[in-house]
């Protein structure tokens, strides 16, 4: 079997979505799957996501990215001043998730999400949660715009590496993926009635499920 390099869009607490896309894309271990961060808030199961991703890192090689709501819970836990961005930013749901305290999340699941990467790069990607500058290489890449700052029209140029992006954190609410050849933008708008998007990279393959689960044909 050809080894797969997938990406994963923004899941925020959608559990049933994230679900229905690995029945759909059946993992094997020669794949590797990149899920682009934001895995909790907003959507109602930010702990039930952790445990499928924890599940899918036995099933195959699983580099999963840091998003900004994953470094907003982690600041959450050391500030309560913290604590209040984290929940006025969509983490009410993800503690009622872990049964309303934030002392409850399992140390496990503190560990992934404490050894999430800021991004990943292969001979022909780039995988990022938020943006880049261009003229940097990603493990120079400013803190703001890694992690915070949206792609927005006009896009970034090319990156300085030739090689495309693959970025989540910029809502695409129309459902569909942005292509723009250097830069494809899948953060698809799950939680708020849109798609989680799967891509992948090697053949250009997309899987798209609703917050539902529900497949999209």
């Amino acid at each position: 079997m050809n080894e797969r390099v997938i990406a994963i869009g923004d899941v925020h607490g959608c559990a049933p979505a994230l679900a229905a896309l690995l029945a759909a894309i059946q993992p094997q271990p020669t794949d590797t799957i990149v899920p682009l961060g934001d895995y909790i808030d907003r959507g109602p199961q930010s702990r039930q996501t952790i445990d499928l991703l924890l599940e899918l890192s036995a099933q195959c090689r699983l580099i999963p990215l840091l998003g900004n709501h994953e470094l907003m819970l982690l600041d959450a836990l050391r500030s309560p001043y913290e604590r209040e961005i984290w929940l006025n930013c969509g983490g009410l749901p993800t503690l009622d998730s872990y049964g309303g305290a934030i002392n409850e999340i399992p140390d496990r699941h503190l560990e992934f999400l404490r050894n999430c990467r800021p991004y990943h790069e292969t001979e022909s990607h780039l995988f990022v949660h938020a943006s880049y500058e261009p003229h940097l290489p990603l493990a120079e890449q400013p803190y703001h715009v890694l992690f915070w700052q949206h792609m927005l029209s006009p896009l970034p140029p090319p990156h300085c590496s030739g090689k495309i992006v693959v970025a989540g954190h910029t809502p695409q609410v129309s459902g569909q993926p942005r292509r723009a050849g250097h830069v494809i933008l899948i953060d698809t708008y799950c939680f708020g009635g849109g798609w989680l998007t799967a891509l992948d990279v090697t053949t250009d393959q997309v899987w798209q499920a609703d917050k539902h689960g529900r497949l999209r044909a």
